[in-house]
């Protein structure tokens, strides 16, 4: 390593050099005489990438970085590179794209020298743009990026440095972009002859000409979109056809230096066309304008030229106190939003702006209420949302007398002040959420009408009663709530005391534990009226006499068993329209009382008693519109709802209906669920309603589709019905251990933004992967999760077995592109892992989250959340942090008023405050874990965890489980999509494959404490492993599989029988320590004729072989036996091979018995021999060939199965031992001059093979055990 020249830090790289210099060498030193040349560059190396070495433009996704490059990336975890493009990547050409390796200290006044450029632009999730200090060192914060996002190891950050799919989040410029194409905005281009002033002076000049927005901009031809431009803003000004020249406009610009610029064009088309669309931007009145994240430091210049702004959005911009400019020309200002601006201080000319009624200052460093305020005599609305206010001064609030809302949410505020008793009459409203107050007394805002102080530690509440309409005050330590006068006008109350009020409309009082309601004696205007999750048995006799205004009613999850009765005229005066008693004891006598309802349009009755609905009474309920009867008892749906012209959502899920209902005749009918039912055959019409999108048939076992029916069933949007059971190994398999259900239901919503993701055999089988996604309004994002989330963990799990789950998080979030800069998605996701390498644990479960999706484990009966929620409400270090990075929250506490989670995929516009690290939680699996419960935020928001749990607990139906969640769901109020998983989980000793029945689990040692026989892993255990031994020719065929039967014992060719050990299943693994191979079920080889000539189809049926036209399926087994106890010879048809354990007494000795030997005269090996049989798995595949299911067969003894077919039927026994044939292909080629020397290795061999046989002929026969054929 040569001395670093001056100015380069520790670990810098080479000096700059262009990558297609020839006579470069590639391996060169970074440090070496070569890079020296460049030191005082801070020792950067630039390669610039041109069309000739990435390839065509298709090829930019992947990552540039070649084999020189990582070569010197990996010398030091400090070095890295970043892609530095030179104009707008919309327009980029590849030779504009610099890959420039660095290091962490490489500042950006070093790359700008490298560049010949003067600065260097930073642009983050495509859309904010600011300029970097000289000082700032790029490299460096491309890893804080990566960090921020959560990875946490540095050679992964910087391997996800050198992907270039990084760009989409994090980018750099040698020149600041221009966003008029991204902003989608261009009216009118091209190239024409521009003449700049009135008069003659200047020349005419070719330039590039765009009509944008509402302006005309002007650039050289060569750097359109980089180099320098000239904005003429055309509202207010004037264009005009110029005569003296042939299709020629003038352009003129408004204001006292007015600009103007001729253009001249080609056609009279083309010249008619761009004063048609100048004229109408000239004549436009500009009032709204929004330049919110836009790099800006300071006001644009041309926005003062213009009188007509009412509104001016400068959210989120580089803004300070000295950058306004002169505000007090936007005179006509009514609406100023300056968000996010880290704002202390606001200039003395914004007191000018005498018509400015809303002004927006949330989330800057204000430390008190701005005093200009008292200037701006129009201003009603003032938002000082997260600013560092700690003190609420209601004398400084009395003299702004003029403004009647105040947005004090997400403050340090502690307390409120006042030097006086004098009333304020203006506020009306006051927002005081998220605070720290401990006492409050507002009795001096004599109008407030509406207060918000939820999430506060307030002990004391004070208010005046003149004018309150509505007080929320949840979450809080409330002991007293003084309100004087009695609040005649208050509609609206949360808080745990009811108020009696005339005028009151709406009383939500659920989730409580009411046992009775007073009896109503008056007349009440009550409107709504929220009951659910009580303990109530029935409701007030007088309830529907005396609310005849009542339209909403929810009384689901109580305990009711009647209904009381409407009046008793004979016209009913009800006005009820909603009625939700889902989860309640009602039976059929409640049924005559909902005829006193006839303006019912949706009826939820699910999960009661219910054995029948009679069919006089459901005519009756002509607007019916939506009907909820699942989870009852139901044989049959009434013939009579076709009377219910207007129904369009049909739910009887989980009953036992065998007659499918008369409702495809019914004109609106959209959405039908008659899932989990008894459901035989089908009764159809020959026309389907035009209206039907969605039928779900499935869970009925009984029921069989003819494909007449299905092809007048293929013009619905959804069909769900069973597939046909799979008799795949795999599914045999998982199905023992866990089986899953979904349901997802769109609400009142007309699309479903929910996806899931379920795989039940995942990687090696016996692992299982659940997921589910909500994108909350768009379904983009769920869908690419939903089909890409899988095949990066299986890629993470490879790579990583700590960080794994993480990783995958990260690396989706960067795989979502331009999809997740603006498009964002909650998402949980579900490892089952098989723990080969824990004895005392068979499976593992590892839960990773971001956002509103949760999972919930059922363990013993009680609910185990494994899932956070990184909410404002629910996580206050969250909250912390995003407020301390000046994120605008807004009133429904929302970034941005985007989404109340700081932890989601995508959405990386709203970074920092919103990142992509999940949360993750990873158990060991036990006997007692029934359940596994998935689902969104809409679920979680209307169940609690506890109540999910019990509610399907005792369901034995995956699929019902998950449709009773959201039927629950819907029916405590939620109008959004929701979705349910629910996987059942059966890691118990039912469900033990090995051949005794309740053998006990492994212990630390790796082996029953019982005295049990050792077990053989079967096909189910999912644990892959390979074998290192030489096997002869016979033994060649244990590589094609087993399935024989292991149910008893057979009897040798000796008549003699060996202990073999029992099949484990994976909830009894084998000990780690041992070594054994997979058992494929079958495999089969196929072939049109034996080596003999001879039609496989020509052969008898052999015992042990299988046959069927061509193919030929060989049955073997493979034994896993312990060493300890077996004798050191062995009988002469087997060979064995070993992995040593801890002890020597507990090593396990694979055995692959050929079994009904004919040739018994092989060699025999003993224990003793064992240890030369043993290589590594790598060294088994250098001396042997590798087959498809994971076996190494040596070379030198290959098989022909086919030629083994045909020989069969010779043999008498049920299992053979095959000839050795030479492959072609494995035939060893002896060189000259060594065949003297193989001759007499060879010689030798044969000698000690006669040896070996006299000691055969004395040596006491051990007894054999072997399988016979199925």
């Amino acid at each position: 390593m040569g001395e670093a020249g001056p100015g380069r830090g520790p670990g810098a790289g080479p000096g700059p050099r262009e990558a297609q210099e020839p006579e470069e060498d590639e391996a060169a030193a970074p440090g070496g005489a070569r890079g020296g040349r460049a030191g005082s560059r801070g020792g950067i190396r630039v390669l610039k990438r041109n069309a000739k070495r990435t390839g065509s433009r298709s090829c930019q996704s992947r990552s540039r970085v070649g084999s020189r490059e990582r070569i010197w990336l990996k010398g030091d975890v400090g070095r890295g590179c970043v892609y530095v493009y030179g104009r707008d990547s919309a327009a980029a050409a590849p030779s504009d794209l610099r890959l420039v390796l660095c290091t962490v200290d490489t500042q950006a006044s070093e790359i700008c020298d490298g560049e010949g450029r003067k600065n260097l632009f930073l642009q983050l999730h495509g859309d904010l743009v600011r300029r970097l200090e000289p000082t700032e060192k790029p490299l460096q914060i491309v890893y804080d990026y990566l960090a921020g996002l959560g990875f946490d190891d540095p050679l992964r950050m910087q391997e996800e440095a050198a992907n270039s799919d990084l760009s989409c989040m994090i980018r750099f410029y040698s020149e600041k972009p221009c966003q008029v194409e991204q902003l989608d905005r261009i009216l009118l281009s091209g190239v024409y002859n521009v003449r700049k002033g009135k008069t003659q002076l200047h020349k005419w000049a070719e330039r590039s000409v765009t009509l944008c927005g509402t302006c005309l901009i002007v650039s050289s031809v060569k750097d359109s979109h980089a180099g320098k431009m000239h904005i003429l803003p055309l509202i207010g000004g004037k264009v005009e056809e110029i005569k003296r020249r042939q299709y020629t406009l003038a352009f003129t610009s408004a204001g006292a230096q007015a600009q103007t610029y001729h253009i001249s064009f080609e056609t009279l088309a083309e010249c008619q066309r761009w004063h048609r669309q100048a004229s109408t931007i000239v004549s436009m009145r500009f009032s709204m304008v929004d330049l919110s994240c836009y790099s800006l430091e300071e006001v644009p210049e041309h926005l003062f030229y213009s009188q007509d702004i009412t509104y001016l959005n400068l959210r989120h911009n580089f803004m300070r106190t000295g950058g306004a400019g002169s505000l007090d020309s936007l005179c006509s200002l009514q609406t100023f939003w300056l968000d996010g601006n880290f704002l202390t201080s606001l200039p003395e000319e914004m007191g000018n702006l005498q018509q400015l009624s809303c002004l927006g200052l949330s989330f800057n460093n204000f430390c008190e209420l701005p005093a200009i305020c008292e200037k701006l005599v129009t201003l009603d609305k003032l938002a000082l949302a997260g600013n560092l206010l700690e003190t609420l001064d209601l004398t400084v609030l009395n003299r702004m007398s003029h403004i009647k809302s105040v947005d004090l949410r997400l403050n340090n505020l502690k307390r409120a002040a006042a030097d006086t008793q004098e009333g304020n009459r203006s506020v009306a409203y006051m927002d005081l959420r998220d605070n720290q107050m401990t006492d409050l007394d507002l009795s001096s805002l004599v109008n407030l009408e509406q207060l918000h102080c939820e999430r506060n530690k307030l002990r004391e509440l004070t208010l005046s009663g003149f004018s309150l309409r509505a007080l929320y005050a949840n979450r809080n330590c409330l002991t007293a709530v003084n309100i004087y006068p009695v609040p005649g006008l208050l509609t609206c109350l949360e808080l745990s005391q009811v108020l009696r009020s005339l005028s009151l409309r709406k009383l939500m009082v659920g989730h409580n534990r009411l046992q009775s309601l007073p009896p109503l004696l008056e007349h009440i205007p009550l409107e709504v009226l929220d009951l659910q999750h009580n303990l109530l048995t029935k409701l007030p006799e007088t309830l529907f006499v005396k609310a005849l205004n009542l339209r909403y009613l929810n009384a689901s999850a109580n305990s009711l068993e009647s209904l009381p009765s409407t009046c008793t005229g004979e016209e009913s005066l009800s006005m009820l329209q909603l009625l939700y008693l889902t989860n309640n004891n009602l039976t059929d006598q409640c049924i005559p009382v909902l005829v006193g309802h006839p303006n019912l349009r949706i009826l939820h009755l699910a999960n009661n008693n219910l054995q029948t609905f009679p069919a006089s009474k459901l005519s009756k309920l002509e607007h019916l519109e939506e009907l909820n009867l699942s989870g009852n008892k139901l044989k049959t749906i009434p013939t009579t709802v076709a009377n219910c012209k207007l129904l369009h959502t049909l739910i009887a899920h989980s009953n036992e209906i065998s007659i499918f209902p008369e409702i495809l005749h019914l004109p609106r009918i959209q959405f039908v669920d008659l899932s989990c039912n008894e459901l035989t055959e089908i009764l159809i019409p020959e026309a389907l309603p035009g209206a039907l999108q969605e039928l779900d048939l499935s869970g009925n076992t009984n029921l069989v589709l003819e494909h007449k029916t299905l092809d007048i069933f293929s013009h619905i949007t959804t069909l769900k019905i069973d597939a046909k059971p799979s008799l795949t190994a795999d599914s045999a398999l998982t199905s023992a251990f866990w089986s899953h259900g979904v349901a997802e239901l769109a609400g009142q919503r007309n699309k479903l933004c929910v996806s899931s993701l379920a795989l039940g055999s995942f990687a090696e089988g016996v692992e299982a992967v659940y997921g589910m996604f909500d994108g909350d309004k768009n379904e983009e994002l769920p869908r690419l999760l939903q089909c890409t989330m899988a095949d990066v963990l299986l890629e993470e799990v490879q790579q990583s077995d700590t960080m794994f789950m993480s990783n995958t998080f990260l690396v989706s979030h960067r795989k979502l592109g331009m999809a997740g800069q603006k498009l964002g998605s909650s998402a949980v996701l579900c490892y089952i892992r098989n723990e080969v390498a824990d004895p005392a644990s068979n499976f593992s479960l590892t839960v990773a989250n971001v956002g509103t999706c949760q999972a919930v484990l059922c363990r013993s009966g009680k609910a185990m959340p494994l899932s956070k929620v990184f909410s404002f409400e629910q996580c206050s270090e969250e909250a912390r942090r995003v407020k301390g990075q000046k994120a605008i929250i807004t009133e429904d506490n929302k970034v941005n008023g985007v989404t109340c989670c700081t932890r989601m995929l995508g959405c990386t516009y709203l970074h920092p405050w919103i990142l992509p690290k999940p949360h993750v939680n990873s158990i060991p699996l036990t006997v007692q874990d029934e359940l596994l419960l998935l689902g969104n935020k809409a679920l979680w928001e209307h169940l609690s965890y506890a109540e999910a749990v019990s509610a399907v607990r005792h369901l034995h139906d995956p699929l019902a489980a998950a449709k009773k969640l959201c039927t629950l769901a819907q029916s405590y109020g939620c109008q959004d999509n929701v979705g349910a998983m629910v996987i059942c989980l059966n890691i118990s000793e039912d469900n033990c494959t090995c051949e005794m029945h309740g053998l006990t689990l492994t212990g630390p040692g790796g082996f029953s404490s019982t005295t049990t026989k050792p077990a053989t892993p079967s096909c189910s255990s999912g644990i892959s492993s390979e074998f290192s031994s030489e096997l002869s020719a016979s033994e060649v065929s244990s590589e094609v599989g087993s399935t024989a039967s292991d149910e008893h014992n057979a009897v040798g060719l000796d008549g003699s029988l060996l202990p073999r050990q029992e099949r484990r299943c994976s909830l009894h693994p084998v000990p780690p320590s041992s070594i054994f191979q997979r058992q494929p079920s079958s495999a089969t080889f196929s072939s049109n004729q034996s080596d003999n000539g001879l039609d496989s189809d020509d052969e008898q049926p052999v015992e042990g072989v299988m046959t069927n036209g061509s193919k030929v399926e060989v049955e073997v087994d493979i034994h896993c036996c312990k060493g300890k106890g077996l004798e050191l010879e062995r009988p002469a048809a087997e060979y064995s091979s070993s992995a040593p354990g801890p002890e020597d007494d507990s090593e396990l000795v694979l055995v692959i018995r050929r079994q009904n030997s004919v040739n018994s005269n092989t060699v025999q090996r003993g224990i003793k021999e064992k240890c030369e049989l043993q290589k590594s798995l790598s060294t088994c595949c250098l001396y042997g060939k590798k087959l498809s299911n994971g076996s190494i067969v040596p070379l030198e003894e290959s098989l022909n199965l086919i030629e083994v077919a045909t020989e069969a039927p010779k043999k008498k026994t049920g299992y053979f031992a095959a000839p050795s044939q030479m492959e072609p292909e494995d035939q060893f080629v002896v060189p000259p001059d060594l065949e003297e020397e193989v001759k007499e290795q060879m010689k030798q061999h044969e000698e000690d093979r006669g040896d070996q046989e006299l000691k055969e002929q004395h040596a006491a026969p051990l007894p054999e055990e072997f399988d016979t054929a199925l």
